[in-house]
C-alpha cells in the first residue's frame, strides 16, 4: 500500500472556499468558520496529539506569538483527533492562548485532505498530517503550508503575513 493508494483526498485548492467545519472546543463550545467570515482571517492548523513534544513545541510558538498574529487581525484555531477534556489539559499545562478544536471523528481533518498514510520507524498507520491553511475573511483559502518545523512554524507564519499583507 502507497500513500497514493490511501489518500483519496487531497488539501483544498487554494483560492477556492474552505471547507466549513463544526467543532467544538476544549471547553465544549461549538466553532465554525462562518462565524469569523468578514471578522478574521483564520490560520487552521492541523496536528497529530496534544501533549506531545512536537506539538508542545509549535503550540507554545504560537502562544508566543499571539500579541503579533492579532495585531494583523488573525484567529488561530488547533485541530487534533483529541477529546475535549485531553484539549482543555494541553491548554492548561502550557498556558495557551487560543482555541483546540476536537475532531474525534476526523470529519474536518479528511475535508482538508490532513488524514494520511503515514511512516514512522519503519511502520506505515493513518495518522493526522501536520499541515496550517490560512484562510482570508471571505472564507477563500489564500495558503497552505505543508513543510515546516514545528520549532519555526510560528515565524513562518508571521513571515507569511508580512510578505501578504
Amino acid at each position: 500500500m502507497t500513500v497514493s493508494d490511501v489518500n483519496s483526498k487531497s488539501h483544498p485548492v487554494i483560492g477556492a472556499p474552505a471547507p466549513d467545519f463544526s467543532l467544538r472546543n476544549q471547553s465544549g463550545d461549538i466553532v465554525n468558520l462562518d462565524s469569523f467570515l468578514g471578522k478574521k482571517t483564520v490560520v487552521l492548523y492541523f496536528y497529530p496529539k496534544a501533549s506531545t513534544p512536537g506539538c508542545t513545541t509549535q503550540a507554545c510558538g504560537i502562544r508566543d506569538s499571539k500579541a503579533e498574529l492579532a495585531a494583523l487581525d488573525v484567529v488561530v484555531l488547533g485541530v487534533s483527533p483529541d477529546p475535549e477534556s485531553k484539549l482543555q489539559r494541553f491548554i492548561d499545562k502550557q498556558s495557551l492562548n487560543f482555541d483546540l478544536l476536537s475532531d474525534e471523528n476526523l470529519t474536518t481533518t479528511k475535508a482538508y485532505g490532513c488524514w494520511a498514510l503515514k511512516k514512522f520507524m519503519g511502520k506505515e498507520f493513518m495518522g493526522v498530517v501536520r499541515t496550517t491553511f490560512i484562510i482570508g475573511k471571505d472564507g477563500v483559502l489564500l495558503h497552505i503550508m505543508d513543510k515546516f518545523k514545528t520549532k519555526s512554524h510560528h515565524d513562518d507564519l508571521l513571515a507569511w503575513f508580512q510578505d501578504n499583507q
